[in-house]
């Protein structure tokens, strides 16, 4: 078992973008003039076939299309790496874990609620890459694996994301993309549902990630990690020789101070015009207008850019702390930001794959043809096709907000027009593309999260795929019933 774990060898993220978006290319060769519905694809008439220029300037054209997120992750990785040069982490984490003694698994299951309810509220994804270093750190000196810690922040923010409730980047574009075309949606039915579908999915998700982190705590040999995946692991993330590091006073302000800024973050991001004054504009302005001062955005309009200028100040404040020279400081920064250099090229060649299907329109024709194949079908099968249909758009499109602009006025209108409900297919919509979110190579988050916790794609995908089925099975129940009865 050792042999074959040492001799397995599986092409990187990166390779892993660059084959998918190839054959995206291709087929869009093979399908260059097939005609769109002009009521789907409006001016745009057929599938353009890609040129080799398309494919090249992919990667090129992610970075530009991605610049804020990938800014984001190389200022958070700078911030990671101020702090762990500090010794803080390391000496906050063992003095958790030592007094969670034989409750490790508590952590697991009161993380992966806080990332879920980050989720479903305002649709925490590329916002969790921050966490990995320090969960997955926490989770090795618990005595669990990497792919522990990639299942507590993925697959619970992950899950939380897949039964939105007030997400504006999920249900929230999507209902002002159902009444743009005509069609009001029912708030209460899409919360309600919502919830069902957050509760079910993050409370199957918990036992499984459960499971498998008391089996390796048993036996070490029973992790999914290969040798070398075993080997990066522990010269990454396990410290032993600081096991009984001194917590100090000036560990515990850097923690104040890194708890505060990831507190900050979440708070900057929660959308208040909508949550709290029903989408006044003006309302919200005099209310928190105030808080403009820091970066010119006010919270709740926060996106990219202003957290980014958030860790970096937050990287100076514990350089302050900890008495950094000015040379120290600069390389240490440097260095995390290189940690996370390969996660930002992976989000870049992710995006690359998105504007090819742009540019090749190969999701308008998707679109296209699966609103086709949904007419006529009798309901007891609408909404398990339609989740399915979702599945296959969710690929092409991993971001919820530009599939949910694309897909809804033609999903949407397709169940009001058969005289199914339209508020179910917004959850529909965000259950299947909030499933293929836990695993796409498309996605950033998912290749990004995994290339921060220094796992194998291939390794993530056999440990995470019965997960994903028996979720599939239980969404799909719920849906086809809220179909059926509302």
């Amino acid at each position: 078992m050792a042999t074959q774990k040492k001799k397995k060898s599986s092409l990187s993220a990166f390779s892993i973008l660059i084959l998918v978006m190839g054959v995206i290319c291709l087929i869009s060769l093979l399908l260059n003039g097939q005609a769109i519905d002009p009521a789907i694809g409006g001016e745009v008439a057929a599938v353009t076939g890609a040129k080799l220029s398309d494919f090249i300037m992919a990667i090129p054209n992610g970075f530009k299309d991605a610049s804020d997120l990938i800014i984001f992750i190389l200022a958070i990785g700078g911030f990671i790496g101020i702090v762990m040069k500090t010794g803080a982490l390391e000496a906050g984490v063992y003095h958790l874990v030592k007094k969670l003694k034989g409750k490790e698994e508590v952590l697991i299951v009161v993380l992966m609620i806080l990332f879920s309810a980050g989720g479903t509220t305002y649709g925490m994804a590329e916002e969790t890459i921050g966490f990995y270093a320090l969960i997955t750190t926490a989770m090795v000196a618990a005595g669990f694996d990497s792919i522990v810690a990639v299942g507590t922040v993925l697959l619970g923010a992950g899950t939380g994301v897949l039964g939105s409730t007030i997400n504006p980047f999920a249900t929230g574009a999507a209902m002002a993309a159902l009444s743009s075309s005509g069609v009001e949606p029912n708030p209460t039915l899409i919360m309600i549902l919502g919830a069902i579908l957050w509760v079910t999915s993050t409370f199957i998700a918990i036992l499984f990630v459960l499971s498998y982190a008391k089996k390796v705590k048993r036996d070490k040999g029973s992790t999914i990690l290969s040798l070398q995946e075993q080997e990066v692991m522990h010269e990454h993330f396990s410290k032993n020789e600081n096991r009984d590091l001194e917590f100090t006073s000036k560990h515990r302000l850097v923690l104040t101070i890194f708890a505060l800024t990831f507190v900050l973050m979440i708070v900057s991001l929660i959308y208040y015009q909508d949550i709290i004054f029903g989408g006044n504009e003006d309302a919200y302005l005099a209310a928190f207008g105030w808080s403009a001062g820091l970066t010119g955005t006010p919270l709740g309009w926060w996106y990219f850019m202003d957290l980014a200028a958030l860790f970096i100040i937050a990287s100076i404040l514990v350089a302050l702390v900890a008495r950094m020279s000015e040379k120290e400081f600069i390389d240490n920064f440097m260095a995390g930001a290189a940690d996370l250099l390969s996660v930002a090229l992976i989000i870049a060649t992710a995006r690359g794959i998105t504007i090819v299907m742009n540019a090749t329109h190969m999701d308008l024709y998707i679109l296209d043809v699966s609103s086709k194949l949904l007419q006529g079908v009798p309901g007891f099968i609408f909404a398990p096709m339609s989740y399915i249909v979702y599945l296959v758009l969710s690929f092409l499109v991993p971001s919820t907000s530009g599939l949910a602009g694309l897909s809804m006025p033609v999903m949407g209108g397709l169940a009001n027009t058969l005289g199914f409900n339209a508020s179910v297919m917004i959850m529909i919509f965000s259950a299947g593309s909030g499933l293929i979110n836990l695993f796409t190579p498309t996605s950033g988050v998912v290749m990004g999260g995994i290339g921060a916790a220094k796992i194998e794609y291939s390794t993530y995908l056999k440990w995470v795929m019965k997960l994903l089925f028996v979720i599939a099975i239980a969404n799909i129940i719920i849906l086809s019933i809220a179909m059926m009865v509302a």
